[in-house]
């Protein structure tokens, strides 16, 4: 049977709650069977005493069944339920008034009535003559001759044959029916109230596996749980000692952070299909140029004429050093990506860090006419960074803004430094960046319209080496056109003069 685990609880918690009912109306039945025996036989302690003294059962020829039969009749017409027996010094059965064929032993073993005689607690149950192996109470005193050892006994059944055939008629009445359907009947009550509880109880594990059940594979539960805070959810666990809440809590927690997971993922799958797309372009670019003009110098080899086979392959040679360049950085990303790649931290003046980047881009920066400018102030501490990363990072920067600068346009570098930490800005007089393309600037390249196409691996590069320092890249919005950025490093112990 497919059975939920609710069902299942319920049908064991039914079972047990029979069971134990059962039980109990065994028990009770029984300590009421043992409670009537034990006073029954208490009431009836000197009974068989009170029957050795005041009868002549013994002469000297020793027992005398004869009158012992016509006693034990008396007695029995008197009180039908009890059975009076006389037993020799061994146990066997000498003279009873039982009807014919109704005797089915005869011996009784003597150790339960030695116990009786001795003043055992009570009840002792001692072997009943009329059945095969019953044992019922009883009332046993010694007959003795001049007080010699006794020989024989007086054995009285207090509850014989009679009692068990009123018993049996008891037990079939109307009385009886009434007491057994009262007790199903609280058996009942108690099992749907129990069930009842018990669903109440289970109702937070059955909303969770709901929940469960529908979990959606973008990390969002289709069936809400009620969401309270997580100091909340920690208060009112840890006062209760619920442990459904306690999974509740957990698996709600669990569900939000692959919910954060999925996204994070989808964002990421959706920044790698927009680089591999802009990478894609940057290289179809380059590669058509180099392709087509390669392919003319091996079309026109005879009819070109030294000049212009030259200029070709100058064109040809500057798109393949496109081409490397791009590849190389698309290297050097997926390099600082997966880790591969961990700052080397040594203590150095940026001062003289920017003044080499400036001296390496004079040249380019004088051949599109942009004057490059240096704000340092006297005393700026040095940094403790990778020398190799850093130079990397204002390399890229600057080469981005001489790309981006128009002619007679000019870059500056600004160095400033407060509480520990030297700040280092880079701006230019160029377009500036388009508001549609600032979201997201440094975690995918710039699209293949954008002002700044081509532009985006060293912004990525630049954000990877930073995040390794403990820093980041900032766009700084400023009226008017032109871009700055802004990144800060931590300065060392001691400081260097600025240049």
């Amino acid at each position: 049977m497919n059975l939920t685990l609710t069902q299942r609880l319920s049908i064991v918690f039914a079972v047990l709650l029979l069971a134990c009912c059962g039980a109990s109306a065994w028990l009770q039945i029984r300590s009421s069977d043992l409670h009537e025996k034990e006073v029954v036989q208490g009431l009836s302690r000197g009974l068989a005493q009170h029957i050795a003294q005041s009868a002549p059962l013994m002469d000297d020829n020793g027992l005398r069944p004869d009158a012992v039969r016509r006693l034990f009749s008396q007695l029995m017409v008197v009180n039908p339920s009890v059975e009076v027996y006389l037993l020799d010094s061994e146990g066997h059965v000498q003279g009873d008034d039982a009807p014919p064929g109704h005797l089915k032993r005869e011996q009784v073993n003597l150790e339960p009535l030695r116990r009786f005689i001795a003043g055992d607690t009570l009840p002792i149950l001692g072997d009943d003559p009329r059945s095969v192996d019953g044992r019922k109470v009883f009332s046993a005193a010694p007959l003795r001759m001049n007080g010699d050892a006794p020989a024989g006994y007086i054995y009285v059944v207090l509850l014989g044959e009679a009692h068990d055939e009123l018993a049996a008629r008891v037990a079939a009445s109307s009385v009886l029916r009434t007491t057994l359907w009262s007790m199903a009947l609280v058996a009942l009550l108690g099992l749907v109230a129990g069930l009842v509880a018990f669903r109440l109880i289970t109702r937070p594990l059955r909303r969770l596996t709901e929940a469960m059940r529908h979990f959606d594979a973008d990390g969002e539960p289709r069936v809400p749980i009620p969401a309270t805070s997580p100091g909340t959810q920690r208060a009112s666990t840890a006062g209760r000692g619920d442990e459904i809440a306690v999974l509740e809590t957990a698996f709600t927690q669990m569900a939000e952070r692959i919910g954060e997971q999925w996204r994070a993922l989808t964002r990421q799958d959706q920044q790698r299909r927009e680089l591999v797309a802009n990478i894609s372009h940057d290289l179809r670019t380059p590669l058509t140029s180099l392709h087509g003009y390669l392919e003319t110098l091996s079309l026109k080899a005879d009819t070109l004429g030294e000049t212009e086979r030259k200029r070709y392959l100058a064109i040809a040679l500057a798109q393949s050093v496109k081409v490397g360049a791009l590849a190389q950085a698309l290297f050097e990303l997926a390099r600082l990506e997966y880790g591969f790649v961990q700052p080397a931290l040594e203590e150095f003046s940026l001062v003289d860090l920017v003044q080499d980047v400036l001296q390496k881009f004079e040249l380019p920066a004088e051949a599109r006419h942009v004057r490059l400018r240096a704000d340092v102030p006297l005393r700026v501490p040095n940094v403790s960074a990778d020398l190799g990363m850093i130079e990397r990072v204002l390399t890229n920067l600057l080469d981005n803004a001489i790309r981006h600068t128009p002619a007679d346009g000019t870059i500056d570098i600004a160095l400033t430094s407060r509480e520990g930490r030297v700040t280092v800005t880079v701006s230019d007089t160029g377009p500036g960046i388009p508001e549609a393309l600032r979201e997201g600037l440094f975690q995918r390249p710039f699209s293949s319209g954008g002002a700044h196409r081509g532009g985006g691996l060293g912004l990525l590069i630049v954000q990877r080496m930073l995040q390794l320092h403990r820093s980041e890249i900032r766009l700084i919005e400023r009226a008017g056109p032109g871009t700055t950025f802004s990144f800060e490093l931590a300065a060392a112990g001691s400081a260097a003069n600025g240049a």
